[in-house]
């Protein structure tokens, strides 16, 4: 009998909800109503696990949204989808392969040159069972990149929108940094970017940036976008149009990850996905997130 055989089924789930920001204090922080996005966040939650019809979540919060938004309301029947060719992206993370040593957070941040306190890919630790049965648990994080994004469903220019190729985008010149989306994602995936830089520790750093979503942005200078605006993972779209993997996929030193076309029934990521070990972050909600797990 091994060590671990009565252990109970990690709650993974629960893992991510300790991670979860302080949704008020974020909100708190914005200059935009924070019982008005704190309601759409969990209303929105509801229309994406269909407890809620998107008819009446417009009937409800239009004229809020109005009224808060003016002009930068962008009003609509539900999240943008915006048509592509090609694969559908998604990504298979294998957690027994998972060794804890955040290469794919480091390598992550030096390619998309993501400012402090923004980290698009996490590695959540915890420790299970009970003493002296106890053993550490790895949990990486990228975006969800989820089919059903209840952040798209908040946005009130929808400045985010889904892409058909299974990536969740930003339009960084129409979002406002409302954060609604921030405290609307259920796996804590999004960051607003106050504008710090590690131009102090690493001169000329400012000089050097990453294309969001396949846009160059040039310089980091205080008021000019992405500053000021929500950020997030987006399997690092400049590399995929360039044929290439994410960065975290091709530096994971454990092979614990695995990237390509979910659409493909020949395709390594479908064949995993496939696996009786997979599953999926808060299935519940109906999200269907592109980034599956294998226990």
């Amino acid at each position: 009998m091994g060590l671990f055989s009565n252990e109970k089924k990690v709650d993974y789930d629960k893992i991510v909800d300790k991670m979860l920001p302080d949704a008020k204090k974020e909100m708190d922080e914005s200059q935009y109503d924070t019982e008005l996005g704190l309601n759409m966040a969990r209303d929105a939650r509801k229309v994406i696990s269909g407890k809620l019809k998107i008819e009446d979540f417009h009937k409800v919060y239009s004229l809020s949204l109005t009224r808060e938004f003016g002009n930068y309301y962008a009003s609509g029947d539900g999240p943008d989808i915006r048509k592509g060719d090609g694969p559908k992206w998604a990504m298979v993370i294998d957690l027994k392969k998972c060794v804890g040593c955040d290469t794919c957070t480091v390598s992550c941040k030096a390619e998309n040159r993501t400012p402090p306190g923004i980290s698009y890919n996490v590695v959540m630790e915890s420790l299970e069972g009970e003493f002296p049965n106890i053993k550490a648990v790895n949990l990486p994080r990228p975006c969800m990149q989820c089919d059903k994004p209840a952040c798209a469903q908040v946005c009130p220019t929808r400045a985010t929108y889904k892409m058909e190729n299974g990536i969740v985008a930003i339009d960084n010149d129409r979002c406002i940094g409302c954060r609604y989306c921030i405290v609307a994602c259920p796996y804590g995936a999004r960051s607003f970017d106050f504008g710090e830089s590690y131009e102090q520790e690493m001169q000329g750093y400012n000089d050097v940036t990453s294309p969001e979503y396949g846009v160059e942005r040039n310089n980091r200078e205080k008021g000019k976008t992405p500053i000021g605006t929500v950020r997030k993972c987006s399997f690092c779209f400049h590399r995929l149009q360039r044929g290439e993997e994410p960065a975290c996929v091709e530096t994971c030193i454990g092979d614990a990850r695995f990237f390509g076309d979910i659409s493909d029934p020949n395709s390594v990521v479908s064949k995993l996905a496939a696996s009786p070990r997979a599953f999926r972050l808060k299935e519940e909600l109906g999200t269907h997130p592109n980034v599956i797990y294998l226990r």
